[in-house]
């Protein structure tokens, strides 16, 4: 496997694949153990998912759907030979590996730096192009205008972040993608829409990268038929609404879906409407209700001594938020110092409602 002429690492060029393994080496031991496998003679790579919807589990992906991934979204994004990035996530899962595989297909000039919360605290360089999770977006909101382009993903963008990315330089995305899609296969813009229209056709809409086809099982879930970088369809438990041929609206997950005396809720949809009004992290779930089947539960993480005046003040923030309708309305709320995450820090909801034992 050769690598691009024009690729850097950390500002040093290379002759050969021995000498960016070596220099990688000083840099992590889990980097350089994946560019060893990269420039290997196995045609595959073992890539481990993150467990955030189910358990994690080792799949083995393809290098030509590396390369083809890494294509398509320099293609989308309009970045070129010679593009400078900045590496802020962990190498373990897919959205780590991508920026280093981007990076030599390409010819892109990479800086790798710790994946910490926020990763632009010591660094004063500029780039064209990172990938960040939302809590690290959050963190870096200050300094977030040293990259020009930004996407972001592995979590919800909140309706908050999504409002203070308003008023700042840089282009931000949202992605939509899994491991077994070798990251994103969609992307939504989040800021900088036109203002003529307020909003752009389909700006609130996933618009999908080149060579990608979609389409809607029994269930209303996204079927993907993406050959490029994966040999088989691919049923999802994504609920979508599908608005044109290569746009569409994600609505949740299906196996989070509520029915509450008959009513179908979809959990993310109600935690976009509260995001608006709940500063901590949160999530709501159905719990089982002798009378409705299953009721809307309120989770918070939060670790105030005084939960019973937050509850009070939360209970009526709700009541007076007319996009929540009164299906949408939380039948109880509850406290948890800390949820449950996976090591990507997804919130692993299941096992914080069986930590609460519910």
């Amino acid at each position: 496997m050769n690598f691009h002429k024009s690729f850097q690492l950390n500002g040093k060029t290379f002759a050969n694949p021995n000498e960016i393994i070596d220099f990688s080496k000083e840099i992590s031991l889990e980097i350089s153990l994946f560019l060893k496998d990269w420039f290997s003679e196995k045609r595959s790579l073992e890539v481990k998912t993150s467990g955030s919807t189910g358990v994690p589990k080792t799949i083995a992906i393809k290098k030509e759907f590396f390369i083809n991934s890494a294509l398509s979204t320099a293609e989308f994004l309009d970045l070129k030979e010679g593009t400078t990035a900045l590496m802020c996530l962990p190498p373990k899962y897919i959205a780590g590996k991508m920026m280093l595989v981007r990076a030599l297909v390409l010819g892109w000039h990479l800086d790798i730096v710790s994946p910490k919360s926020n990763p632009l605290e010591n660094n004063n360089k500029t780039y064209d192009f990172s990938a960040m999770v939302p809590l690290q977006l959050e963190h870096s909101l200050v300094k977030i205008d040293q990259i020009k382009k930004v996407i972001v993903g592995g979590g919800v963008v909140t309706l908050q972040l999504q409002e203070k990315l308003q008023g700042i330089q840089s282009v931000i995305f949202a992605t939509y993608g899994m491991t077994e899609t070798v990251t994103h296969i969609a992307l939504k813009k989040l800021n900088h829409f036109l203002p003529s229209a307020g909003l752009e056709p389909f700006a609130s809409f996933y618009q999908l990268l080149p060579n990608v086809k979609i389409y809607k099982d029994t269930r209303n879930c996204l079927v993907i038929d993406a050959p490029k970088v994966a040999e088989e369809i691919i049923f999802t438990n994504d609920v979508v609404d599908v608005v044109s041929d290569r746009h569409f609206e994600w609505l949740g997950r299906f196996d989070n879906v509520i029915n509450s005396g008959g009513i179908k809720l979809h959990p993310e949809k109600i935690e976009k409407k509260l995001s608006k009004i709940i500063d901590q992290r949160f999530f709501v779930a159905g719990i089982p209700d002798a009378l409705l089947g299953e009721k809307l539960l309120l989770i918070i993480e939060h670790q105030s001594e005084n939960l019973l005046k937050l509850q009070q003040f939360v209970s009526e923030k709700i009541q007076h938020l007319d996009s929540l309708s009164k299906y949408e309305k939380p039948k109880e709320i509850c406290f948890v110092s800390s949820f449950v995450t996976t090591e990507t820090k997804k919130i692993q909801r299941k096992k914080t409602l069986d930590l609460l034992g519910l």
